[in-house]
C-alpha cells in the first residue's frame, strides 16, 4: 500500500487481500497497480467490489497489455453483462505501455518492464521508491530508470538459483547496480530464515516482513 497526502494505491490483490485490508485497516483505494496476472497476485481482486460499495464507483487497475488480457479471461464476469447478485467488483482495467508515466490524483507512477521467467511483467516507480517483484532479469533501460531511487522493494526467493526468480546474490547484484540507499527484500521462500538471512547482508539492505512501514521524503 502506498500512501500520500490522501490517496491510497494498492499493488496487487493476492489471495489473503481480504483479511489485509482487514488487519491493516484500509478504508479507501484510489488504484490498483497490478504487476502480473498470476495467482498469488490477483486472485484477491473480488474483494474491490466493497470498495465499490463504500466510494460508488469503479477502481481503475493500471497494467501491461498482456496482465489486462489475463485478468479480462479470468475474471470475465467483470467485464460482461451478468447477474450481479450481492454485486461484483468494478474494475477499470487501463493498459499501460512500458516506461509511461501516469498519475493517481497526488500519485506519480511510471510502470517500469522487467522479465519474469520467460513472461515480462511490471515493476512500478514513484517518487524515489520503487517495487520490483517477482525479477529474474532487469533490462538495461529499467535499470537507468531505477537509478537514484532512495528505496528498493525487490524480488530475493531463497539462496538457490531459481528460473523466475531473483536469489539472493542475483538481488544483492541488481541493488548495487541500481544503488538504492536502502533495499528491503520481498517474496521471500520459507528457506531463507529472516534473522539468520539479514544478519548476512550489507547495512542498507533488509529482509521486508507484514506489517512492515516505511516513511519516505519526496
Amino acid at each position: 500500500m502506498i500512501q500520500d497526502k490522501g490517496t491510497t494505491v494498492i499493488i496487487d490483490t493476492p489471495a489473503e487481500f481480504r483479511l489485509r485490508t482487514l488487519e491493516y485497516g484500509i478504508k479507501r483505494i484510489d488504484a490498483l497497480l497490478l504487476t502480473h496476472a498470476h495467482s498469488d497476485h490477483i486472485a484477491g481482486l473480488d474483494d474491490i467490489r466493497r470498495y465499490n460499495e463504500l466510494q460508488s464507483g469503479a477502481i481503475p487497475a493500471y497494467c501491461d497489455a498482456q496482465t489486462a488480457a489475463e485478468v479480462r479471461k479470468r475474471f470475465s464476469y467483470i467485464f460482461e453483462d451478468t447477474q450481479e447478485g450481492g454485486g461484483k467488483p468494478k474494475v477499470d482495467l487501463i493498459e499501460t505501455e512500458p516506461y509511461s508515466v501516469f498519475t493517481v490524483k497526488d500519485i506519480q507512477v511510471q510502470l517500469l518492464p522487467v522479465m519474469h521467467g520467460g513472461i515480462q511483467i511490471a515493476a512500478f516507480k514513484t517518487g524515489r521508491f520503487a517495487y520490483v517483484t517477482d525479477v529474474s532479469e532487469v533490462p538495461e533501460r529499467t535499470f537507468k530508470e531505477l537509478k537514484g531511487i532512495d528505496v528498493l522493494v525487490l524480488d530475493a526467493l531463497r539462496h538457490e538459483p531459481h528460473p523466475t526468480h531473483f536469489s539472493v546474490s542475483q538481488a544483492l547484484e541488481a541493488a548495487e547496480i541500481i544503488g538504492a540507499k536502502k533495499v528491503y527484500f520481498t517474496h521471500i521462500a520459507h528457506a531463507l530464515e529472516h534473522n539468520k538471512t539479514e544478519a548476512q547482508l550489507p547495512g542498507n539492505v533488509k529482509m521486508a516482513y507484514d506489517g512492515l512501514e516505511l516513511n519516505i521524503e519526496d
